[in-house]
Formats: C-alpha cells, sequence, structure tokens
C-alpha cells in the first residue's frame, strides 16, 4: 500500500498544532494534521480553559460570601455543581468547535482522526492508512502522571481531566501533590463547599518558588480553611468503608487523612509513549520527552517535537511559542532558539502569582551582585480599594549592568501586572526604564516602578 505523501506532517492538535498547519498551508504546503480525540489538546479540554472557568465560578461563590464588607446584603451562598460543570462544559465545547470550524475553513490542511504511530522515520500510520512527509512534527502533550505509589491501585484516584468532570461536591477532597494544578483545585473546591487537604511530600508548596512565595500561598490557602500537610514521607492508599484513607506520616497531625475522593497532582507525562518512536529512530528521555536542540529539532533530520513532548516547557505559552520558533525558522529563514525565552508563567491562585525571569534563589546562584526590591499588596492602592491585600511584589536586578533580572507578583492582578517587568525584560531594557515609566493609577502595575526605586543590595543569608 502506497502511502498518501504530504509536504508535512502534524501530530496532534494541541496550541502548537493547529497554527503550524495553518502556517504551513498559507505557504502553499499540503499538510496532514492528525489526532487521536480532541481538537484543542489540554488546553481547550483538560486544563486552561475547564480549570480557570471552575476556578471564576470559585471565585464568584468566594466574593459572595465577602459581600458584607462591601457593604452588600447578599444573603445565603449556594454552591449547584451540576451548573457549575454545566458552565465548564459549555466553554470547553465552544472552544473545541470553534477550532474545528476554523480548521474545516483551511485549503491545504486534512484533517486526520487516529491515533498516529511511526512505521519509519518518515512515514505514519493511523489505521488502515499510511502518510509520508519529509517534514514531521510531533506535538502529541502530556497527561497527568500516575506514580505508583502504594495501594494506588486498590482504591478509585482522580487527575486533573476527571476532578474537572465532576458534578458533585466532595465531602472531602484529599489533594495529593503541592504543585500549580493541585493548588488551584484545591482552593477552588474549597470555595465551592469542600472540606479539602492538600498532602505535599516536600517541606513547602511549590517548592521551585522562593521561601516567601510558598510561605505566602499557604497562608492564603489555609485562611480559606484549607489543611496543608507537608513532609508526608510515605504516601499510601487503603480503602477505608465509603472512603479513602491516605496514609501521610507528616511529622505532625494523624497519620492518615480519610477522603471521600483523592486528586493526584503528582507531575505530567508526555504522550510519547504508543507513538512508535523507535521506529523513527528517535529515542526518548528517562521521563519520557523527546530530546530536542535550541531550533526544537530531534536528532533524526526532518522531524521536530513541539510543546509538552519535548520537556522545554509546560504551558500552552511556550507550546504556541514552539510553534512560531519552527515557522519563523522554516519559512522566514529565521535564526530563533527556545532559549532566548524567559520564564514566565503564573500560577492561577486567589491571589494570582505572576512569575518571570529568576527567583531570588536562581539570582542568589548566579554569581551576580543583586538587588531586591519588595513592597507588600497592602501598600498598593489599588489592592487595598478592592479589598484584596494578600501578597507581595518582589524584583530583581543586576546591581552592575542594571539588567532587570526577574519578578513575582503574588497578588490582586499580579498574573497580568507581571507582564510590564516581561516586556521591558525582553526588549533587554535596563532598571532606568522601568524607574522612569508613568504608569496609570490606581492600578497594580504603577507599584512596580516603584518597588524598583526601592531595591536593595540582596542580604547575605
Amino acid at each position: 500500500m502506497s502511502p498518501e505523501r504530504f509536504d508535512a506532517i502534524v501530530i496532534g492538535a494541541g496550541q502548537a498544532g493547529p497554527s503550524l498547519a495553518a502556517r504551513l498551508a498559507s505557504a502553499g504546503q499540503r499538510v496532514a494534521l492528525i489526532e487521536r480525540r480532541h481538537l484543542g489538546g489540554t488546553c481547550i479540554n483538560t486544563g486552561c480553559r475547564p480549570s480557570k472557568a471552575l476556578i471564576a465560578s470559585a471565585k464568584v461563590a468566594a466574593t459572595a460570601r465577602r459581600a458584607a464588607d462591601y457593604g452588600i446584603a447578599a444573603g445565603p451562598v449556594a454552591v449547584d455543581m451540576r451548573a457549575v460543570h454545566a458552565r465548564v462544559a459549555r466553554i470547553v465545547a465552544e472552544g473545541r468547535q470553534g477550532l474545528a470550524d476554523w480548521l474545516g475553513g483551511l485549503e491545504g490542511v486534512t484533517l486526520v482522526s487516529g491515533h498516529a504511530r511511526f512505521v519509519a522515520p518518515h512515514e505514519i500510520e493511523v489505521g488502515a492508512r499510511r502518510f509520508a512527509s519529509e517534514r514531521i512534527f510531533v506535538n502529541v502533550g502530556a497527561r497527568a502522571a500516575v506514580p505508583d505509589l502504594p495501594g494506588v491501585a486498590d482504591v478509585r484516584t482522580l487527575t486533573n481531566s476527571d476532578i474537572l468532570a465532576l458534578d458533585v461536591l466532595p465531602e472531602h477532597l484529599v489533594v495529593v501533590g503541592g504543585g500549580y494544578i493541585g493548588l488551584e483545585l484545591a482552593q477552588a473546591f474549597r470555595r465551592f463547599g469542600a472540606e479539602v487537604t492538600v498532602v505535599e511530600k516536600g517541606p513547602r508548596l511549590i517548592g521551585r518558588e522562593d521561601p516567601d512565595v510558598s510561605d505566602a500561598v499557604r497562608e492564603a490557602l489555609e485562611a480559606e480553611g484549607v489543611r496543608v500537610r507537608t513532609r508526608a514521607e510515605c504516601i499510601r492508599f487503603r480503602p477505608a468503608g465509603s472512603g479513602i484513607a491516605v496514609g501521610v506520616d507528616c511529622p505532625s497531625g494523624a497519620p492518615e487523612e480519610v477522603a471521600s475522593h483523592v486528586l493526584l497532582a503528582m507531575g505530567r507525562q508526555p504522550n510519547t509513549d504508543d507513538l512508535g518512536l523507535d521506529r523513527a529512530g528517535i529515542a526518548t528521555l528517562p521521563r519520557g520527552t523527546i530530546p530536542v536542540d535550541d531550533r526544537l529539532a530531534t536528532a533524526v533530520p526532518g522531524i521536530w517535537a513541539l510543546g509538552e513532548c519535548n520537556g522545554r516547557g509546560a504551558f500552552t505559552h511556550t507550546a504556541f511559542n514552539d510553534y512560531e520558533i519552527v515557522a519563523d525558522n522554516l519559512l522566514d529563514g529565521a535564526d530563533r532558539k527556545v532559549t532566548d525565552r524567559l520564564p514566565a508563567y503564573a500560577l492561577f491562585t486567589d491571589p494570582p502569582l505572576g512569575r518571570a525571569g529568576m527567583t531570588e534563589a536562581e539570582a542568589r546562584a548566579s554569581g551576580r551582585r543583586v538587588l531586591l526590591g519588595k513592597r507588600p499588596m497592602t501598600r498598593v492602592s489599588r489592592a487595598v480599594e478592592k479589598g484584596e491585600t494578600r501578597g507581595f511584589i518582589k524584583v530583581l536586578a543586576d546591581a552592575d549592568t542594571r539588567e532587570i533580572l526577574g519578578a513575582a507578583l503574588l497578588g490582586v492582578e499580579g498574573d497580568e501586572a507581571v507582564h510590564a517587568v516581561l516586556d521591558l525584560m525582553y526588549a533587554g531594557a535596563p532598571v532606568e526604564t522601568m524607574l522612569h515609566a508613568v504608569h496609570i493609577h490606581p492600578t497594580v502595575a504603577e507599584l512596580i516602578p516603584t518597588t524598583f526605586a526601592e531595591m536593595q543590595p540582596l542580604a547575605d543569608d
């Protein structure tokens, strides 16, 4: 059987895949876009869109309970989880359908439904069909990891995909994993009215962040009634009546938490284990990621890996940037590299965290002379006026070159305001550019120049 030949094959319709297919098609190429399940990948179906829609509903519930703080008599607050779920499902369906409509109208793009597997370096099998191309782009994303913890096979656990499909309120939700996904969902379900406990093996939540960020996030969650168990040395599971006993062995507190529902939020696993990559001559790294160079090319000529499966970024925005890098290099003769990308992401708890560039710990380890500025949100007019004063603004700069090194904005609108710092970092602008900027009052961003102006040499530990 002769394979169907295309100028390019894109495997996976997540954030990078459809845009890349469209860009290649607009350049006159015939492109096959292969998707085994739903268009839109993690972001639209089980990640950003549904989780942020859920968080938005939870925010409304929390604000309604605080109505009296603002002089508003709102009455008792009731949460209808079926209605919450229906809203989330509608938003997901609209996003998926919008993408389908767009792709369906693109000339030069052939959408193929099914599970793609390599049968040779430049040949793909999807069911009974075969496709061939000199250029293949792998954009298969990742899924929630389910570690082989003691007893995990004996109980029913949930991943982030499963819990977003719940239309009932857990009586007691135990979240195993104190990272970004786990904390966002923990706060949301606490605001809906569930008892929530977060279990984290490490000494603190979101361990990649500086301790002051971790501590402030923990304080915000605990203030809302989320229980946090850190240093859980031996996490294990067993059935306990109609519930699930989660063993924690923390330094303090009960040795077990009995849950009605357990969410495993313990990292992500690339969807690379069933692609037949060995037949293409591609060896994955121990965690399942596909190794790529700075231009996202694999070791096999003519094959690229984009998005979460390449291990070079775990976010929607980094996946989309992967597409931009590859497309610009192939079609416009550019020389863009993934190493030109600055670290930037957000934690969408309330208050949110916006992060750009280095952490304080990374700046200390860089060997530079570092300046640090920090201002609590209690001294930000916009935060005071909104009645949301948890958190702080923290900025870092090189004392000698005046280069902006990083920022952490933990506070109301911090996930948006951080871009004022990020954009200047991309522009290579010195601290003085920020100091001379005139920001609008009253906003959160207006206090960023003030925080830079207050910088002092980083104290020794």
